[in-house]
């Protein structure tokens, strides 16, 4: 990695030193609720065997890992030559609570939160409007409340979805991303819990590797969505942000969407492009969780059937079990395909 270098990283997990922080920025009955009981966000029901977090990024202050902004800084950003990070928190598990109002007021209380007790900590943050995407006129006016602050960059929500993204009911959220010039950004959320279907079109799997190993099914799901249901014809200056879903299963997709597009066009009329040329120009994927074949010129390969150095974004995932340090991955890249990667698509989506 070149020591001049300055990254962004794109999916940094903030966390809650506990649900009471968000209690003076709730209105009732939900403060009353929250205070005595806690969030009671719907969890997906697989153990990992080696936990979510690595212990060792638990701040000396106490509390849970990323959960003080100072520490953060401290054990990420300075350590590794960091200019800006986007917080996504630990808050997408929202789109699978049963109560649209209740995850609505969560979602504002959580984002009041981030603006107090992080944005303002460090100019080097940049926050993401969390939105409960149960209700989309409400998630709408959520990000009318909050784009005009210069330090929320996009609008977040979880990939655990009760229909794929691109249907119309999800409209409102991207009119308003768009109508305020933000990314939408979707992020791994507890896929096959509360009121979602099961994380496979198979089914619920067994266990955490089956089902950790399956979300890119589900990030390949509202692609498909997005594109066919025509988001991008409708709003096309909106930009689709594919956190921690995986990049390696991009270039079949793509190729066996054209192909049936060129037989079945008729029952997508709107489309006016072949389906890939949607996702090169509208689409963004981040890093983490890199796949590592065997022989590393693989990935290379499908880099370059992705054109991976203009829709790819540094991401390190920190602190989860298995997120990925800056100084251990794309070693193997042009400099100028990594300064892309790790600062200026990042720099530019994000309007930094």
């Amino acid at each position: 990695m070149d020591k001049d270098l300055r990254i962004i990283d794109v999916d940094v997990h903030n966390d809650l030193k506990s649900p009471q922080e968000l209690v003076p920025y709730l209105p009732e009955p939900w403060r009353t609720r929250v205070a005595a009981s806690g969030i009671g966000m719907p969890g997906h029901g697989y153990m990992s065997p080696v936990g979510v977090v690595r212990k060792d990024c638990m701040p000396p202050s106490g509390g849970p890992s990323a959960s003080d902004p100072d520490f953060l800084v401290q054990d990420l950003m300075q350590q590794f030559n960091m200019e800006h990070v986007i917080l996504t928190g630990n808050m997408t598990n929202i789109s699978t609570m049963h109560d649209p109002d209740y995850a609505a007021a969560i979602a504002s209380a959580y984002n009041d939160h981030i603006i107090a007790d992080w944005l303002s900590k460090n100019d080097a943050f940049r926050g993401s409007i969390t939105v409960a995407p149960q209700d989309p006129l409400l998630a709408a006016k959520e990000i009318d409340r909050l784009a005009g602050h210069p330090s929320m960059v996009q609008v977040l929500m979880g990939s655990a979805q009760r229909a794929p993204l691109g249907q119309r009911q999800f409209h409102p959220i991207y009119e308003a991303a768009s109508r305020h010039g933000l990314p939408v950004a979707i992020h791994p959320g507890g896929e096959g819990a509360g009121g979602t279907p099961p994380p496979t079109p198979a089914g619920y799997p067994t266990r955490y590797l089956e089902w950790h190993t399956c979300l890119s099914q589900n990030y390949m799901a509202h692609l498909v969505s997005l594109v066919c249901e025509g988001v991008f014809e409708k709003f096309p200056n909106l930009k689709f942000v594919m956190l921690e879903g995986g990049i390696a299963w991009l270039p079949h997709l793509m190729w066996r969407l054209d192909k049936n597009y060129k037989g079945l066009r008729s029952s997508v009329p709107w489309l006016k492009r072949m389906p890939s040329a949607y996702i090169r120009d509208h689409c963004m994927f981040s890093t983490q969780p890199i796949e590592e074949p065997q022989d590393p010129q693989e990935l290379i390969s499908i880099f370059d059937m992705i054109d991976a150095e203009n829709i790819l974004m540094f991401s390190s995932d920190y602190p989860h079990w298995d997120n990925d340090m800056p100084t251990e991955i794309l070693k193997r890249l042009s400099p100028e395909a990594r300064t892309k990667i790790f600062n200026t698509n990042a720099k530019t989506l994000y309007k930094i």
